[in-house]
């Protein structure tokens, strides 16, 4: 696990270090489309097979052990409803809080949330996603809404299908 989880510190470092060079170029629109080039495309192949899954509380569930390997602690909620398939992702820990302090920003949530939830969105565009909770400005726990129709009501579905 110890690997894993330096390896995500790595991976966010690089992140930082990417969007704070390309702040000395670019405002953040650019910087924001620059740092989602090739994103989605990632995006759509490490969440598709999960996405899937019947419903997002399925897929959501079968991301936790992924979010553990990495040192993370997430519970999933399903809040869905006849018509829209629904789950809170709850993350207890923000493993780049420090990183991002190391490289002048004062939250991470532009750098890693924001541009993986508007990475998920060009990936599945019926899925919306929205942050609600965010440790970096003081809450005690990173809250993120994730829905789409659910099954019944989706157009990707054919005929009585399941």
């Amino acid at each position: 696990m110890q690997n894993k989880t330096a390896e995500l510190i790595e991976s966010a470092k690089n992140k930082f270090a990417h969007y704070k060079a390309l702040s000395e170029t670019h405002d953040e629109a650019a910087i924001r489309e620059i740092m989602l080039e090739g994103f989605p495309e990632l995006q759509k192949k490490r969440m598709g097979p999960m996405l899937a899954l019947p419903t997002l509380t399925e897929a959501f569930n079968a991301a936790i052990p992924y979010f553990e390997a990495v040192g993370m602690v997430m519970t999933v909620v399903d809040i869905s409803n006849p018509t829209v398939d629904a789950v809170l992702e709850i993350q207890h820990l923000c493993p780049w809080l420090e990183v991002c302090r190391e490289y002048g920003f004062e939250t991470p949530c532009q750098v890693i949330c924001e541009l993986d939830m508007e990475a998920t969105h060009r990936a599945f565009p019926e899925m919306k996603g929205e942050i609600l909770g965010r440790i970096a400005l003081g809450q005690p726990v990173c809250i993120f809404k994730y829905e789409r129709p659910a099954r019944s009501c989706r157009s990707d579905e054919s005929p009585g299908g399941s």
